[in-house]
């Protein structure tokens, strides 16, 4: 059985850092596309960063130039660098595996909480 758990989460001061990973244990096949999302009470999940089996990235504006995705493949590991935190970035991080094989199917963690205050 697949299992993603998110890690790294936690308080920090607007303007901070912060490293979310996440770590697939099982077997996946056939993946698609790995991702980070956000939620925060009364709001829709929504995406962050994405980055495909073959390395290409996408980020929506909120936070492009602040936010980093990258892969460990060799250890099925996926990582999203946090830089220039704001208040607003306050949320439960998910992170997501979208697998191809033999159908489409998403994978989910239970969340991290990053708290940006000060």
């Amino acid at each position: 059985q697949v299992q993603l758990v998110e890690s790294g989460g936690g308080l920090v001061q607007p303007g901070g850092s912060l490293k979310l990973s996440c770590a697939a244990s099982g077997s996946i096949f056939g993946i698609l596309l790995m991702a980070w999302y956000r939620q925060t009470p009364g709001k829709e999940r929504e995406l962050v960063a994405s980055i495909t089996s073959d390395g290409s990235t996408n980020y929506v504006d909120f936070v492009k130039g602040r936010f980093t995705i990258s892969r460990y493949n060799a250890r099925n590991t996926m990582y999203l660098q946090m830089d220039s935190l704001k208040p607003e970035d306050t949320a439960v991080y998910y992170c997501n595996v979208m697998s191809g094989t033999p159908l489409i199917r998403n994978y989910w963690g239970q969340g991290t909480q990053v708290t940006v205050s000060s």
